[in-house]
This record gives C-alpha cells, sequence and structure tokens, in this order.
C-alpha cells in the first residue's frame, strides 16, 4: 500500500471524528485551544490504536483465512463506508454536549475509532507496515479533529454530514480498489 493510499485511507477514517469535532466545537459558547488540542488528542489517539489492535488480531487469523482476505477487506470497508454515507444521508439532529471531560471524550473516541479497528484487521491481510500506516491515521485525524472544532465554533453543523459522506465515499472506493487488484492483477 503507497503513501499516498495510507492518506486517503486516513482522511476517510478522520471523518467520523472530524464530524462529532464539528459538533463539539458547535457546542462551545467560548473556545480555547485546549478544546482543539483535547479534541484531536482523543479522537487521533484512539483512531492510531484501534487499527493496531486490529492489525494484531488479523494477524492471529491471516493463515487460516488468506484465501479470501481481500473479500474481507472489501466487505468491512464497504460496510464501514455505506454506515457512514448512511448516517451523512439520514441528517438526523444530534445532541450537544460542551463537556470535554474524559468521561466524554473517551466514549466518543472509542465509537468514531471502531471503523479503525476494522481497518487494522484489513491491513494485516495486506502486509501493510503499521507503524507508519498508524502515524498517518492518528496525525491526520489529529489534525481534522482540532480543525473540526474551530469550524464547528464558527460555521456550525454545514459541513457535518458532508464530511461524512465523503469519509464514507472514500472507504467504499478503496475497498472496490482492494478487491480488483487482487481478482484482476493479483
Amino acid at each position: 500500500m503507497t503513501i499516498f493510499e495510507l492518506i486517503v485511507i486516513a482522511v476517510g477514517l478522520s471523518m467520523d471524528a472530524f464530524a462529532v469535532s464539528i459538533c463539539k466545537g458547535l457546542s462551545v459558547r467560548r473556545l480555547r485551544p485546549r478544546h482543539n488540542i483535547i479534541c484531536g488528542l482523543y479522537f487521533g489517539g484512539f483512531q492510531a490504536l484501534m487499527p493496531v489492535l486490529g492489525w494484531l488480531l488479523g494477524r492471529q487469523f491471516e493463515a487460516l483465512i488468506k484465501n479470501v482476505d481481500h473479500w474481507i477487506a472489501f466487505v468491512l470497508l464497504a460496510l464501514i463506508g455505506a454506515n457512514m454515507i448512511r448516517e451523512a444521508v439520514k441528517n438526523e439532529e444530534e445532541n450537544l454536549n460542551d463537556s470535554f471531560s474524559p468521561k466524554t471524550m473517551l466514549p466518543l473516541a472509542v465509537a468514531t475509532s471502531i471503523d479503525a479497528l476494522a481497518v487494522g484487521v484489513t491491513f494485516a491481510f495486506l502486509d501493510v507496515m503499521i507503524v507508519p500506516a498508524v502515524s498517518i491515521i492518528g496525525v491526520t485525524t489529529f489534525i481534522f479533529s482540532a480543525a473540526g472544532v474551530k469550524i464547528g465554533n464558527v460555521f456550525g453543523a454545514k459541513y457535518k454530514s458532508k464530511a461524512e459522506l465523503v469519509g464514507g465515499i472514500v472507504l467504499v472506493a478503496m475497498g472496490i480498489k482492494i478487491l480488483i487488484e487482487h481478482l484482476f492483477f493479483g
């Protein structure tokens, strides 16, 4: 997997965290730099941690499913992407919580990084070098999350569903690319 492909996946994965960060920015009356940093650290940290856990899990079962790994990667990425697209077009109102405490941020960080766990499993099947991959994912998500808080505070909810839609499309496209490469060029 190339650096460009890893960046594309990182951007796709970071869109959930970006959307939640926009909501956090909406909830804050007076934005402080620590709000941006807190969101960036929680979301970026968990987006980096979860693929490592998925990668470790995938390595345990690699020998058993090596013949269908491309299908698993495709299905996981397509399902994650389709779910993000569904959430983007559903456009439900969300309750806004202005707290940045660990009690609030930890569940949000875990919830927005579950898809990264599944991507980590696919990384194991694709023999991706995990340290550079999770570094790119973590840094990208940190940047998008920190920016999302500011964007939410300034512009409101206008970009939340668009971010989820783009992220979903990117992940589905990467799944299709993996499948096509394996079926026709692998």
